[in-house]
């Protein structure tokens, strides 16, 4: 009788323990049997739905390569300080954060959600997601070929311009072409465990040429009128140095002599009459331009006003002249940057005149 239960029980449990789903390999380790790792790289996500999950896997892939990309940025060290100069705009700044973000867009045009598990038991979902190797790396090879014919192609522009403006830019576009190159060349060696394909040129050495280019060949001038003209002039001059705009400012008796830009405007200060008993208020303004001394044509405008205040009028003055400086020298150089690299101008529409015409 006592065989005949067990039997019975036994006959009950096999099905139940068959029903039971099995989870595929690649749910609780680091490998997948069906994905070996010499022709796929793989990544796992979880979370408590699909598509969440599914990002999550596309996350796991994509920060392999986003490690190696990142290790490499010591290497463009000098062309990203570069960028930074003349703070131009964010969204037109070549910065480690839009490199890796362009890395990892290109990467996951490459990898595919492979499979998917939802453990009933505990509700999460695994997804799996996988990078064919060998189809990765003809797609990285084949933007690598294009990318050096178009650095070569700008290189040669470049140094064989005459204008000098046409040398900064072509030198500029292959720097920051050769970057993306090497990102992808980053993206090889994780796919084929170490093995890129060397450049033609480095961005360390393309960047102290065009620093050089820039410090010998860019002269900038500054003129100012109003107000502590001088103070003023000198003030904007250290300020665009400060800034670290790679150009020279010279100009020793406020015309533009040899320069091949001129920074012209006006500057005024003057003691605010506010009800307050305890400080004392300077208001200032700045209306400036920047003049091509070629043709004489006018590349921007800068236009800023302010007040300060301080406990009597000289000390409010010195605030008001370095908030003067601070503003109006980081608005010059952004322009100046603009016209230089051959950036859209940022302000589309000129600004008005901050100045009172009385």
């Amino acid at each position: 009788m006592i065989r005949r239960i067990v039997a019975v029980v036994f006959a009950l449990l096999v099905p139940a323990c068959a029903a039971v789903p099995v989870a595929p390999d690649w749910v609780a380790g680091t490998k997948a049997g069906a994905y070996p790792d010499e022709q796929f790289l793989i990544g796992v996500g979880q979370a408590e739905s699909k598509p969440v999950a599914e990002d999550r896997a596309y996350a796991a892939v994509a920060r392999v390569f986003k490690v190696e990309v990142t290790s490499q940025a010591k290497d463009w060290e000098s062309y990203l300080t570069l960028e930074k100069r003349g703070k131009v705009q964010t969204e037109r700044r070549l910065t480690l954060d839009s490199v890796t973000k362009v890395s990892t867009d290109k990467v996951l045009e490459n990898v595919k959600i492979a499979e998917t598990w939802h453990d009933r038991q505990t509700g999460l979902y695994s997804a799996l997601a996988a990078m064919n190797r060998a189809a990765a790396q003809a797609s990285f090879r084949n933007k690598i070929v294009e990318l050096d014919e178009a650095i070569a192609r700008d290189v040669k522009d470049a140094r064989g311009a005459a204008d000098k403006y046409l040398k900064v830019r072509g030198l500029r576009r292959a720097i920051r072409t050769l970057i993306a190159r090497d990102t992808y060349n980053s993206d090889l060696r994780v796919v084929t465990g170490g093995r890129g394909v060397a450049a033609d040129y480095s961005v360390a050495g393309l960047t102290g040429e065009l620093e050089k280019l820039l410090n010998e060949s860019i002269v900038v001038a500054v003129e100012v009128t109003g107000d502590q003209a001088e103070t003023v002039r000198q003030a904007v001059m250290e300020g665009l140095a400060r800034e670290g705009l790679p150009v020279t400012a010279r100009g020793a008796s406020g015309n533009g002599g040899n320069a091949d830009l001129l920074v012209r405007g006006e500057a005024r200060l003057w003691p605010a009459d506010l009800p307050d008993p305890r400080f004392r208020y300077v208001r200032w303004c700045a209306d400036f331009v920047i003049v091509n001394q070629g043709d004489q044509r006018v590349l921007g405008s800068v236009a800023r006003s302010g007040r300060e205040g301080h406990l009597n009028i000289p000390e409010a003055t010195g605030r008001a002249l370095k908030a003067l400086q601070q503003e109006v020298s980081s608005a010059l150089a952004k322009s100046l940057a603009e016209h230089i690299y051959g950036d859209p101008p940022s302000d589309a529409v000129p600004p008005q005149a901050a100045c009172p015409k009385s």
